[in-house]
């Protein structure tokens, strides 16, 4: 398992597996990003993450890229 080193995103979507792998990854160690409501399609997969408590962080779609990068660039400096 790639732990710590991981980050997962939930995007738009139905249904509830994506959720449970969410909080397996986010037990793992990984830091992982749902989607918002407001840029979802179907906000069902994304709502049962945060739900799980499978998520750090809710972001609109437009802001994910930006703090993938980001969260890339942090942990390329601790590494």
């Amino acid at each position: 398992m790639v732990g710590k080193n991981a980050i997962g995103v939930i995007l738009t979507g139905m249904g509830r597996d994506g959720a449970h792998c969410m909080l397996e990854l986010r037990e793992s160690g990984a830091y992982n990003i749902a989607q918002d409501e407001a840029s979802c399609v179907v906000f069902g997969m994304p709502k049962e993450a945060i739900a799980m408590g499978g998520t750090h962080e809710v972001l609109a779609l437009s802001a994910i890229a930006s703090r993938l990068v980001a969260l890339v660039a942090q942990r390329q400096t601790v590494i």
